[in-house]
């Protein structure tokens, strides 16, 4: 999570008493963070500025509940990250991906990695991060959050917990469920590579 640079007090005051200077400084230094989250969580590049303009709402309105027990940066990234997660339930459809779907680069590369051969040039990590995020977006919202915290940006259940506000068992068990459909999606095509 980005901490850069510090938020004090009397900004906020200032923020909280309406003063609009305030809020465009407040702004400013948020915008980094919550675009950086809003990156890693949705895929969708269109969907990006609707999102930060989303979460901006949020945290305006609820500014006067920040307690200060914990830096502004976190409470400000779990509602980024509660955004993120709102907006992929309201998506409807996961759609399947079949091998067909997939670019030439991508089946290159998905058949390299699944018969252990991946030693790839930049393009082929390119693919398959394209490969890696068409899969999760099959995923439920909440695993595809769990998912890109735990195994992508490499955070603790704890730091999870902390960011969603869900429990440990909850996290734990998402993430299990979510690792398990993805070894299923994966099979799923390689499977469907091998039929006539």
């Amino acid at each position: 999570m980005d901490e850069s640079p510090d938020i004090s007090p009397s900004l906020l005051a200032a923020v909280r008493e309406g003063h609009d200077e305030a809020w465009r400084e407040l702004l400013a230094i948020l915008t980094p963070q919550v675009y950086k989250i809003i990156r890693r969580q949705v895929r969708s590049t269109a969907n990006h500025d609707d999102l930060a303009q989303e979460a901006f709402t949020k945290i305006f309105l609820k500014l006067d509940q920040y307690s200060a027990e914990k830096p502004i940066h976190h409470w400000v990234a779990r509602i980024t990250i509660n955004t993120c997660y709102d907006w992929l339930r309201r998506q409807k459809s996961r759609p399947l991906i079949s091998y067909a779907d997939l670019s030439e680069t991508q089946t290159e590369v998905l058949e390299k990695t699944l018969s252990d051969e991946f030693e790839g040039p930049k393009e082929s990590l390119d693919a398959m991060r394209a490969l890696l995020d068409r899969l999760i977006a099959r995923l439920k919202p909440r695993e595809q959050i769990v998912i890109r915290l735990l195994d992508l940006e490499e955070k603790s259940v704890h730091n999870v917990c902390e960011l969603t506000g869900w429990s440990a068992s909850k996290v734990k068990v998402t993430a299990m469920r979510a690792r398990r459909k993805l070894a299923d999606h994966l099979h799923q095509l390689e499977s469907n590579d091998q039929q006539p």
